[in-house]
């Protein structure tokens, strides 16, 4: 498990604004984005410590507790299934509250002790307080919700009612209806405050992540805000040109193809990828050009073809370095 600095994570500095942040990882997380880098687990690992870094420094609170403890103040009061509350922080590390008081314990209580810095971490959230001293108010722990969606869900936008039952505290299973923006990502976390578990003596609410999981489309690919498409063509289109109908998410559009186009040439369709959120613009569509030959030919055909072969008498390897060797 990576125990970079956030900050250097994203490649900013500690006194980044919220913009240059957000401008960062979207950077980054197109760059090593699963659906650029296929079956390259680096590209993964460094993927999934790039979000992990956002969802921290995004946060004004978790950023400002970061910035204070490091990753060890960045965590979440639970319940066992024992009854036990318990804190998680950084990468699944966990320790029982009374077990973690009493180890600061040992170190003495007096200020500035590991039992006063117990308190400025973790607010006095599940600690043993001294008689006749008033608990201090704790913010309620975060709450994710796996949420599935359809690829046209996730590129019009949506609205769904989701019911949780993850809350603790006793507190009863609630129905959220909740909207969904549209141009969601996989894996995209959203965040809705105050809708986590309830605070204790006082203290607010934490919030609920609702964690997108998109379902492949059957024929686009998605990479950032662009969508792909393969698009087979017959030799003649390819050599002579031709305008064809191809499939969008909303619905049909013409594209040219220009004559001579190559197999392998993205065609673009621009405006026509994941559609503009506020001002956020319009991602392209490309059209990726796979050349379909015939699987039988006529002997008139043949003939036809040949004839043309030795009339073009055209090497198109002629000038690559390993094709000269």
């Amino acid at each position: 498990m990576s125990h970079r600095d956030y900050y250097d994570i994203l490649g900013v500095s500690r006194g980044a604004s919220p913009d240059e942040i957000k401008r960062s990882y979207r950077k980054l997380a197109k760059q090593y984005h699963p659906d650029r880098n296929p079956g390259n687990p680096q590209a993964e690992a460094r993927f999934k410590e790039v979000q992990a870094a956002y969802s921290v420094l995004n946060d004004p609170q978790k950023r400002a507790e970061y910035d204070q403890f490091g990753r060890a103040g960045v965590g979440n009061w639970q319940q066992s299934q024992g009854g036990q509350r318990v804190y998680t922080w950084g990468g699944g590390s966990k320790i029982n509250s009374d077990d973690l008081e009493d180890l600061f314990s040992a170190f003495g209580g007096g200020s500035g002790s590991p039992a006063s810095v117990f308190e400025q971490i973790f607010g006095g959230q599940g600690r043993r307080h001294a008689p006749g001293r008033p608990a201090r108010p704790a913010r309620g722990g975060d709450v994710e919700h796996p949420v599935r969606l359809t690829f046209d869900q996730a590129l019009r936008g949506t609205r769904l009612d989701i019911r949780l039952t993850d809350q603790t505290n006793g507190s009863r299973p609630q129905t959220l209806t909740v909207s969904i923006p549209r141009g969601v990502d996989d894996g995209q976390r959203i965040r809705l405050r105050g809708k986590g578990r309830p605070g204790t003596n006082g203290g607010p609410a934490g919030d609920l992540f609702l964690v997108c999981s998109v379902a492949p489309h059957p024929f686009l690919r998605r990479s950032g805000r662009d969508l792909f498409l393969d698009l087979p063509i017959s030799l003649t289109e390819a050599a002579l040109g031709s305008t064809v109908d191809v499939p969008t998410w909303d619905g049909r559009a013409s594209l040219k193809i220009p004559p001579g186009t190559p197999g392998g040439s993205k065609l673009r369709l621009r405006g026509r990828g994941v559609p503009a959120d506020g001002n956020v613009a319009a991602g392209d569509l490309y059209a990726v050009i796979r050349i379909v030959p015939p699987k039988t030919l006529t002997e008139g055909q043949r003939e036809l073809l040949q004839r043309l072969a030795d009339e073009l008498n055209t090497n198109p390897r002629e000038d690559l370095s390993w094709a000269l060797e």
